[in-house]
């Protein structure tokens, strides 16, 4: 069992229960999916960077991505419908608790200037982004074979009803956030 879950089981989970009162341990706020994605605005010209792309994501999350398509066709970009603009993964059970565990305590400390992330990237409904400048952070990267530097959105996919929920969840879980 993944670290980040035995934390969530033995730790967060019977936290948050007492926290805010829940009458159920199923009514706890838990993690559901990890959705990573990296938009590449030239992968319609230059398909060597839409493979870079994925390899690098393949190596950040030990996953095969799947290649995002357009969905309409746009005049001012040159993009047409079914053209490749991007790649993306979503992780789930272990591999989503692993990702998390390396995001949280290798990867953002290795960020320049890293002072916290925004707690401000909550949608409403319990779910957060965070949007990462350079795949250079993670471990698996080695910088003298990077073609490009792209950047990637982490979508954090939680059960819980409001921001509240979800943002304490994420701050017992070890996301580092900033001083609001």
């Amino acid at each position: 069992m993944s670290r980040l879950k035995e934390k969530y089981l033995k730790e967060v989970r019977p936290a948050l229960l007492e926290r805010f009162n829940y009458k159920n341990i199923y009514q706890v706020p838990r993690l559901v999916k990890v959705v990573i994605n990296m938009g590449i605005g030239e992968g319609k010209d230059n398909p060597k960077v839409l493979d870079a792309a994925v390899n690098d994501l393949m190596q950040i999350t030990g996953q095969r991505p799947v290649i995002t398509r357009a969905r309409k066709s746009v005049a001012s970009f040159k993009l047409r419908e079914g053209m490749p603009i991007g790649c993306k993964v979503t992780l789930r059970g272990v591999r989503m608790y692993d990702f998390l565990d390396k995001l949280f305590n290798v990867a953002l400390p290795r960020v320049r200037d890293f002072r916290g992330i925004s707690p401000h990237s909550f949608d409403g409904r319990g779910n957060f982004t965070i949007g990462v400048r350079e795949q250079l952070i993670f471990p698996e990267i080695e910088y003298s074979k990077v073609e490009k530097i792209l950047g990637m959105d982490i979508v954090i996919v939680t059960s819980a009803k409001t921001d509240e929920e979800a943002r304490e969840l994420l701050t017992m879980l070890g996301l580092p956030f900033r001083a609001a």
